[in-house]
Formats: structure tokens, C-alpha cells, sequence
């Protein structure tokens, strides 16, 4: 039995299971529950699952064609090193968790597993002798559901509501907001602290419902990526404890704006130092170069910020979803923006993605176009001053099927993120576009059904 799991057991002895978690290429997580006499088996690597488990549909669907293709084959499933934790949000306090990673059979990293992918991107920084650092800002919903007469369920508001009527604005920053929920975020902040999570506070947000949580910076963007994962599960294990849901569905009212990933990204050199910092406001050429390289392969990479049929929903008017590749100084309105402050932590804003985005994914693909504005020495052309949703030109794919086919068709996401997620990607996004298009609405109905 191996050291961690030995301490794990003697430290947690209520703990009878443990869930491995493999996340798939939507987010979703997937594994198995482990009994506790068996966890040892797991960290001595006999737990494996089929390699198409990182590439079902939302739905939890097979793709056929990478059965077929395939024979169904198995990986190999490991345990990530410091993963084996609490999860104090289920009941009783019985169950944990450790975070898996998909190897194949003869031990290489098996790169349709969106870890591996973005380690591969990292490497390709540590060659260059820098190391980025990451953080993130997390949008998600608190609701409750709704059944309504004909068997739906919708989403309920938990902030105040007019009789009869919906919210008006979302009292963002609103600290009595919080208040009415103290007792759930003080449970979200120890679950944080158990699972060690870089948790740097939470704010209410600009939409009804909505709260914000900030992530630390951390400077291995795989660890980043994997706090996210994690924090994403805390959240919504904390929230159902309390009889609330925690969404991060990107678009869960019509009227109001979405939940939103943004990402923030410096450099550092072999000494320590931030390559984008060159003691003004302005930053180094390098930084100018990034911020390049993010815009131009933006639309190709749309589909990773966008994962979901729903969050095209966010690039609307109104919605604070950036739909064109633009950037400006401390304009919150583009899509990439450096934000004002000390020089020594000159970064850039990645503002495009959706909360429902793999976090992996993302940070894979806002690297590589860094990495490749940097090499290429792109000019991104001069900031937007003023209104960054009003370009006359909305540049970037705002349909999935666009998304999906810029995405399948990219020599940049073939180079960044390799042939096999591209692939895998690909035809899993196609399986739910083809799932969506068969669907008949309501408002199809309201709209023709006897009217025509």
C-alpha cells in the first residue's frame, strides 16, 4: 500500500468511499466509486477504464464511430499525486476523492486526456526557459428548480424577485446578498481549505443569482486547471448540502448575462521575472506579441470557449461576451484586456469563455496562441478605447456548428493540442450539435404550429 493512501486511511477513518474522478472532455466528471479495502489496488495501478470514457457526449453517450474504430479499448487509470482528499460536503462526511489521469497500456500519456494535452503545451514553455502563471475568475448561478405544467424543470432565482415579476439588476457586490447565504460560504470556504483549493474570495455578480469565485495564482497552469475541476465539484457538493444548485451552465436565463471563465495569464523568465513587465503601464513587446497571438487564432479555438449548444447564447448584445477578437488597457468590454496596476504584475485577460469550458482545454489553447504570437512576433494592431462590443464586425463564430467547424479544420488547435483531441473533440461536439438539431422547441410550436 503506498504512503498516501496508508496516511489517507489512518487520517480519515469514517471515510467507507472514495470516488475516482476522471474529468472527460466536456468537464464531466466520470470514474468509479471505490470501496475503502480496495483504494490500495487503484495507487497500484489496476484501475482502468475505456479510453472513449474522455470522449461521451454530454449526455453520457458513446460515440459510435470511436468504438468502432477503437475496439472500445481500455487506459490506464492513475491516480494524481495529492488528489486522495476529504469530501466534506457528502453526507455523513463518508466519501472522498483522488483525481485520475488516462495512460495507455505501455504507460505514455494517453493524449485524448485534456491533462496530458495541456502538460504538452507547458513543456513547449519550460523549452523557453519561462513558466506561466495562471488564475481564474469562476461565474456560476445559485438556483433552485422549478417544475413547470407540461414536466419541464427550470431555474428559480434565490435572490429577491417582485411578485409576478423577474429580478431587477443583480445588486452586484452586494454584500446582504451574500449575508442571505453565509452560512453555505462559510462551508464553501473549510471545504476549501480541506481540499487545499486556492479560494481568494467571492463576490455577488452582475446578474441575478450570480456569484463570482477568484482562484489564487498559481505558476503550473496543470495544477491550475485541476483546482478548477475540483472547485467547479466543492461548489456544487456545497450547494446541494443546502438544498441549492450551483450552476455553471453558461446561458440559464434568457434576460440575463451569462456565467464566464476569465483567465488571467503572466510570464515568467528563469530568474523570476515577468516578461511582459517593462516598468510602464504599456508592457514589453512580448506582452503585445501574446495578446496577438490570442486574437488571431481566437475563432478557431471558439469551440473550446464555447463547449455547449447553450453558451452561444452568451454572444448576444447585452450579454458581456465578447464576439469580436479585440483588446484594449483596463476595457472590460474586449475580449482580451490588460489590466491596470503594478507594472512588476503586467498580465493579460482572457475574457471569451464560458464557465461550462474544460478548464484545461482553455489554458491549453490561450497558451499556445500566446506561444505562438511570441514566435511569430504579431502585432495585434492598436487597443480599443471606449465600447469593445461595438465592432461593426462580429469576427468570431457565434453558432456551434461554425465553431465546431473552424475547430475540426485548424492546423493551430492540430499543432496545440494534437491529432487525437481534435478528433475526439471534434466528433463528440458533432454527436450533440446533430442531437440538437432534431429537437423541435416550444417556441416552434407557439411560433407555427397554427399560425401556419
Amino acid at each position: 500500500m503506498s504512503v498516501e493512501v496508508d496516511w489517507f486511511l489512518r487520517a480519515h477513518p469514517e471515510i467507507t468511499t472514495v470516488e475516482a474522478i476522471l474529468p472527460d472532455c466536456n468537464g464531466v466528471m466520470r470514474g468509479k466509486w471505490i470501496p475503502r479495502p480496495k483504494l490500495g489496488k487503484v495507487f497500484g495501478g489496476e484501475l482502468k477504464l475505456p479510453k472513449t470514457a474522455l470522449s461521451l457526449d454530454i449526455w453520457g453517450r458513446d460515440v459510435e464511430e470511436l468504438v468502432f474504430s477503437t475496439g472500445d479499448a481500455d487506459g490506464l487509470c492513475r491516480p494524481i499525486e495529492g488528489t486522495l482528499l476529504p469530501a466534506p460536503w457528502s453526507p455523513g462526511g463518508e466519501r472522498g476523492q483522488v483525481m485520475l489521469a488516462m495512460y495507455d497500456l505501455n504507460g505514455s500519456p494517453y493524449m485524448g486526456d485534456p491533462a496530458h494535452v495541456l502538460a504538452r503545451v507547458v513543456e513547449r514553455f519550460h523549452a523557453s526557459g519561462w513558466r506561466p502563471v495562471i488564475a481564474a475568475e469562476l461565474e456560476f448561478s445559485l438556483v433552485t428548480l422549478n417544475a413547470t405544467g407540461n414536466g419541464a424543470t427550470l431555474p428559480d432565482h434565490t435572490c429577491p424577485v417582485p411578485a409576478s415579476s423577474s429580478p431587477i439588476g443583480g445588486n452586484t457586490y452586494g454584500l446582504d446578498v451574500l449575508n442571505e447565504h453565509r452560512v453555505m460560504m462559510e462551508d464553501l470556504r473549510t471545504a476549501c481549505e480541506a481540499q487545499d483549493l486556492p479560494f481568494d474570495g467571492v463576490v455577488k455578480e452582475s446578474a441575478p443569482s450570480q456569484y463570482e469565485v477568484n482562484m489564487q495564482h498559481v505558476s503550473d497552469p496543470v495544477l491550475a486547471a485541476r483546482q478548477i475541476i475540483m472547485m467547479k465539484r466543492l461548489i456544487k457538493g456545497v450547494a446541494a448540502k443546502h438544498g441549492l444548485i450551483a450552476s455553471f451552465m453558461a446561458k440559464p436565463f434568457e434576460e440575463e448575462a451569462g456565467n464566464g471563465m476569465h483567465v488571467h495569464c503572466s510570464v515568467l523568465d528563469e530568474k523570476g521575472l515577468n516578461i511582459f513587465d517593462d516598468g510602464s503601464d504599456k508592457g514589453t513587446p512580448l506582452l503585445l506579441n501574446a495578446i496577438a497571438g490570442c486574437l488571431t487564432y481566437m475563432a478557431e479555438s471558439v469551440a473550446i470557449f464555447a463547449p455547449s449548444y447553450n453558451a452561444y447564447r452568451r454572444f448576444q448584445k447585452g450579454c458581456h461576451a465578447p464576439t469580436y477578437p479585440s483588446w484594449g488597457y483596463e476595457n472590460r468590454t474586449v475580449a482580451v484586456r490588460v489590466p491596470a496596476g503594478s507594472p512588476t504584475a503586467r498580465r493579460l485577460e482572457h475574457r471569451v469563455a464560458g464557465a461550462d469550458t474544460n478548464p484545461y482545454l482553455l489554458f491549453a489553447v490561450i497558451l499556445s496562441g500566446m506561444l505562438e504570437g511570441i514566435r511569430e512576433n504579431l502585432s495585434p494592431g492598436d487597443p480599443i478605447s471606449g465600447d469593445g462590443y461595438a465592432q461593426e464586425e462580429a469576427a468570431l463564430p457565434v453558432y456551434m456548428p461554425d465553431a465546431v467547424q473552424l475547430f475540426s479544420e485548424s492546423d493551430f488547435i492540430r499543432n496545440s493540442l494534437g491529432e487525437e483531441l481534435q478528433r475526439i473533440y471534434t466528433l463528440t461536439k458533432s454527436q450533440e450539435i446533430a442531437e440538437f438539431r432534431r429537437r423541435i422547441t416550444d417556441l416552434e410550436y407557439l411560433t407555427y404550429l397554427e399560425r401556419l
